[in-house]
């Protein structure tokens, strides 16, 4: 058995798994956050997207005993005092979610893709950035609406804090 001691969601946690214990089964198992969904355990489908040390990752992919040490976001850690984050508030708006099992790990993958291209997004590259994440439900028209609107808003609320 390994010991793994993550920051996540601001807090520090640890727990003790098997070697070969995914980061993701880590996350629902041990930790009790069930909003990282478990689709396909190949890293296919992207229902598994968390952050980790401030970038998006299938979480799937990861041994939980390589991500000890590390700053984990999970969907459960993105609201903040109560408020939805702007891409969780813009999916909610754009009806950018239909059954919700893929949409934890789609809304963790838009904000990572908004944090790296800022107010430079267009549908093009949310289309091609969102390949890595099946929706079986939605056709993507509204994710990658939603993906848009909130970038408009992050973009545009960074802009009236500087």
């Amino acid at each position: 058995m390994a010991k793994v001691t993550l920051t996540v969601n601001g807090r520090s946690v640890s727990g003790e798994c098997e070697d070969r214990t995914l980061l993701v089964h880590f996350i629902r198992e041990k930790l009790g956050l069930t909003g990282t969904h478990v689709g396909c355990d190949t890293s296919q489908c992207g229902a598994c997207v968390i952050h980790m040390d401030g970038k998006s990752v299938k979480s799937c992919s990861i041994l939980a005993v390589q991500a000890s040490g590390s700053k984990i976001t999970t969907i459960e850690g993105l609201a903040a005092n109560g408020e939805l984050h702007p891409v969780q508030a813009a999916f909610k708006e754009h009806h950018g979610l239909q059954c919700g099992f893929c949409t934890p790990g789609m809304v963790m993958t838009s904000v990572d893709m908004i944090n790296r291209h800022g107010g430079k997004l267009d549908e093009k590259t949310v289309r091609s950035e969102l390949e890595g994440n099946i929706c079986r439900c939605t056709g993507y028209h509204n994710i990658v609406k939603a993906v848009l609107s909130a970038n408009a808003a992050m973009n545009a609320a960074q802009q009236a804090a500087e």
